[in-house]
């Protein structure tokens, strides 16, 4: 005899808990800001405290994805992941502000430490 389990009974719950707790209450916020968008003034102080907040939430993950590490980027010593960092915002700046090359700059760093590091 088997053991009793919800998802023995109601197969597809984990897609309807991922619908209602995670992409529901996600996109309603999305939805009202599209809808109110046009009623903001970009050149006001509403919208720029809100670029602000939003800048301040993406430097603290990358300060935490450098510094505070989890999984495999603990691996990779600081100063490669600094390096990297550097790399990429100096690509950044140096391309006119083109995120792809920021990005794949920082990549090489990463990937030529990995590739030394393994052949080594």
């Amino acid at each position: 005899m088997s053991e009793w389990a919800y998802s023995n009974v109601v197969p597809w719950w984990p897609y309807a808990f991922i619908l209602l707790g995670g992409w529901l209450p996600t996109d309603m916020w999305r939805y009202l800001g599209v809808l109110s968008a046009n009623r903001i003034d970009e050149t006001g102080e509403a919208a720029a405290i809100a670029r602000t907040i939003a800048t301040a939430l993406v430097a603290a993950v990358i300060a935490q994805l450098v510094f505070y590490p989890s999984g495999a980027l603990a691996d990779i010593p600081t100063w490669v992941r600094v390096t990297s960092l550097a790399a990429g915002f100096a690509a950044f700046e140096l391309s006119r502000r083109r995120i792809l090359l920021g990005i794949l700059a920082a990549e090489l760093v990463i990937g030529g430490w990995a590739l030394v590091a393994a052949s080594g």
